[in-house]
C-alpha cells in the first residue's frame, strides 16, 4: 500500500503533497515542506560523497517503509513512500510522472516550478493509485 507523494522542484521546494492511504501519518502542511527540502538536501549530498558516479538517493528500504525517487530530467523529484511489501514502486512513479506531464506542465494555467494545483492530475493520481492498491490485496 502506498503512503505518501512528494513532487519536488529543482530547486528543492516541495510543490505538491498528497497522503495516498489512510495509514500514512498525518503531517502538517510545515511538516510536509520540512521533508521536502531536508530529502532534497539529503539527496544532494548524496550525488556529490557517493565513491561511483551517482544521481542522489533513489531509494530507501526499512522494516517500517520504503521509499522511492524519481529524479526527472529537468530536476524534479517524485518521491513515494509505501508499506514494506509493496511491489512495483518503479512503475507506479513512472506512471504518476506521464500523469504529470499530461495534466501538470500540459495545462496553460500552470507555472513551472510552482505548487501543482490541478484537479484533472488530483483525480488521475487517486485512480492510479486506487488501480494499484487493488491489484496488490
Amino acid at each position: 500500500m502506498f503512503l505518501q507523494l512528494f513532487i519536488i522542484n529543482k530547486s528543492g521546494s516541495l510543490i505538491f503533497h498528497q497522503d495516498l492511504s489512510p495509514a500514512a501519518p498525518r503531517l502538517s502542511s510545515n511538516d510536509s515542506l520540512r521533508l521536502g527540502s531536508t530529502f532534497h538536501s539529503l539527496h544532494a549530498i548524496a550525488a556529490q560523497v557517493a565513491p561511483i558516479a551517482s544521481s542522489g538517493i533513489e531509494k530507501l528500504e526499512t522494516a517500517t517503509y520504503r521509499l522511492r525517487c524519481l529524479q526527472t530530467l529537468t530536476g524534479a523529484k517524485f518521491v513515494i513512500t509505501a508499506q514494506p511489501n509493496t511491489p512495483e514502486l518503479e512503475v507506479v512513479l513512472q506512471g504518476i510522472y506521464e500523469l504529470y506531464t499530461d495534466y501538470v506542465l500540459k495545462n496553460p494555467f500552470y507555472e513551472l516550478e510552482m505548487p501543482i494545483r490541478c484537479e484533472l492530475f488530483t483525480q488521475h493520481l487517486e485512480k492510479l493509485v486506487e488501480r494499484y492498491n487493488a491489484a496488490s490485496r
